[in-house]
């Protein structure tokens, strides 16, 4: 089981409480989990280890299926050989809010219809933005980084990445309902409208990976919408 503790300000990574005590093999998974494909070069550096235990830690994961590997091309000379998590790597995750599994989904849909559903949807919408009430005040920057924070502490690895020209990116690499999501596609929708709304008319919201659409995480790029 990972435990996590975030820190999702401007420009401030999110810290892994005893990262350093855990198996390499679990550390390669969140490394994987938090930065995508790597290299067994790159993460032998990150980690301050030797490439072959790397390799032989990676080794492991590939055979239990819990990584993946694929031989890219970059330019002249050999491909290079990047390492990323499997569906079932990312399965190793927790997954919080066992409330909105896709059982319970499915139930409402059978039981109240689609405008039930949509109810559902509502209603927590209502209660998250009650929730998220603090992350709408100061200037767009305080704002991005009190909704990184909820979402962090709230199971999401999130964080926020400067752009260029003061923009902001909400990076989150996990989804805590991600099983709910894939039963229903309106909390995503959700989250996007609800997103907009806390940032306020300032903030323009735009999603630009999304999990359930094959992206490895979901982001969202945030721009400052200027007068005139």
């Amino acid at each position: 089981m990972f435990i996590y503790l975030g820190f999702a300000n401007v420009n401030k990574p999110v810290y892994i409480i005893g990262m350093n005590d855990m198996p390499t093999s679990d550390r390669l998974l969140l490394h994987l989990k938090t930065n995508g494909p790597a290299t067994a070069q790159s993460i032998a550096e990150a980690f301050g280890m030797t490439l072959m235990g790397i390799h032989k830690a990676l080794s492991g994961l590939v055979a239990g299926e819990w990584v993946r590997f694929e031989d890219v091309v970059e330019g002249r000379g050999r491909p290079k050989r990047y390492f990323s998590l499997t569906g079932a790597g990312h399965g190793r995750f927790p997954d919080r809010h066992a409330e909105l599994n896709a059982e319970i989904i499915a139930s409402v849909r059978a039981v109240f219809g689609e405008k039930g559903l949509d109810r559902l949807i509502a209603e927590r919408e209502q209660r998250q933005e009650r929730r998220y009430a603090d992350a709408a005040k100061g200037p767009l920057s305080d704002r991005v980084a009190a909704l990184a924070d909820i979402r962090a502490a709230e199971g999401y690895m999130a964080r926020v990445e400067s752009g260029a020209e003061g923009d902001y990116l909400l990076v989150e690499d996990h989804c805590p309902i991600c099983a709910a999501a894939e039963a229903c596609q309106g909390f995503c929708r959700s989250e996007l409208t609800l997103f907009q709304a806390l940032l306020g008319p300032d903030a323009d919201v735009e999603r630009q990976d999304h999990l359930l659409s094959g992206g490895r995480r979901c982001t969202y790029l945030i721009r400052q919408v200027r007068s005139g």
